[in-house]
């Protein structure tokens, strides 16, 4: 009798699995395990006797090679080293940052408490933005060698093209999606070209208020998976939210603070609103091609279905009207 095949690798990444791996770093668990919100990867909280607990983060395999995490890992432990409050894989003496246990690799964390920070309290948006002048300072003294550098190609033109190869648009929606799209793409290459002398240096890349936690007046940055090399005002534009106004409002305070340690190039607001479309097209391409991991149709039950799409392609009408409108000011 033929023995079931896991349908999934994260299907074998049990809780004693967890346990083990952690027990094999000298850790003695109580065996307290929560699983956290993370869904391209697998990361829990586990309690540890007599200590503190801490996070365990188990990467998707294949997703990064070794030099691409170990360069996540560098890039945090040097903002640490900073005294910028991040949460930074620990080293064990010779085993590093990066543990194998079989297919997975694994690091783990210090467990930080914290909440979302509260944005419309402006001084705590002053506060983020001298926080991310100075990862933005750390960032620009050298380049990664190995992760990826933020492009309209990655972030977009191959979610675009998964999408459309594998059938996910319905038949009937296949014409307005190809064709708006398309526009939305060029016209982001476009813009993207005429940002002139933008510099890309490290920056957190999913700067988003999930991956910042605000305890005792001080925003932490956790989660740096999606770390590369792009513009700075990537890690900046996820902070505004509102009408225009409110976002201006938002924008000022934020580059006050982060003006205190690294100089913001104006030129790179015309960009806020192209990063914003690219990043509503990689989101659908990415939930498509993670489709087949069971933690996926049962946390995302509305995607691919004729309203999602629909939504979607509204969605992408309104985005490139969002190009049209004049940027964003650093003078109110």
């Amino acid at each position: 009798m033929l023995s079931q095949v896991s349908s999934h690798p994260y299907d074998d990444l049990t809780p004693d699995r967890v346990l083990t791996a952690l027990e094999n770093l000298g850790f003695t668990c109580d065996a307290r395990i929560y699983p956290l919100n993370s869904y391209e990867n697998r990361v829990y909280q586990v309690g540890i006797e007599g200590a503190a607990p801490v996070v365990v983060k188990f990467y998707r395999p294949g997703r990064w090679s070794d030099a691409q995490i170990l360069e996540e890992h560098q890039f945090a432990r040097e903002l640490q080293e900073l005294e910028i409050p991040v949460a930074a894989a620990m080293q064990f003496a010779d085993q590093g940052t990066l543990q194998q246990d079989g297919i997975f690799r694994f690091a783990v964390f210090p467990h930080l408490a914290g909440r979302a920070p509260e944005l419309e309290d402006m001084d705590n948006l002053l506060t983020i933005g001298r926080y991310l002048g100075r990862v933005h300072l750390a960032g620009a003294r050298t380049p990664f060698l190995h992760r990826d550098k933020l492009s309209v190609d990655g972030m977009a033109e191959q979610a675009r093209e998964y999408l459309l190869a594998e059938g996910f648009i319905p038949e009937e929606l296949l014409p307005a999606y190809e064709s708006l799209s398309r526009n939305l793409i060029d016209r982001v290459n476009r813009e993207m070209d005429a940002a002139d002398q933008v510099s890309f240096l490290r920056i957190h890349g999913d700067c988003h208020l999930g991956n910042v936690l605000w305890h005792g007046g001080t925003p932490f940055f956790v989660d740096f998976d999606d770390a590369v090399m792009g513009p700075a005002v990537q890690d900046l534009w996820m902070m505004l939210s509102g009408d225009r106004d409110r976002r201006q409002g938002q924008l000022l305070e934020l580059i006050e603070g982060y003006s205190d340690f690294f100089d913001f190039a104006p030129q790179e607001l015309r960009l806020i609103e192209s990063l914003r479309a690219l990043r509503i097209i990689r989101y659908s391409g990415w939930l498509a091609r993670r489709w087949q991991d069971p933690a996926f149709p049962r946390n995302f039950p509305w995607f691919n279905s004729v309203r999602y799409w629909s939504d979607h392609i509204l969605e992408l009408r309104e985005q490139l009207a969002a190009l049209d409108e004049e940027p964003l000011r650093l003078m109110a």
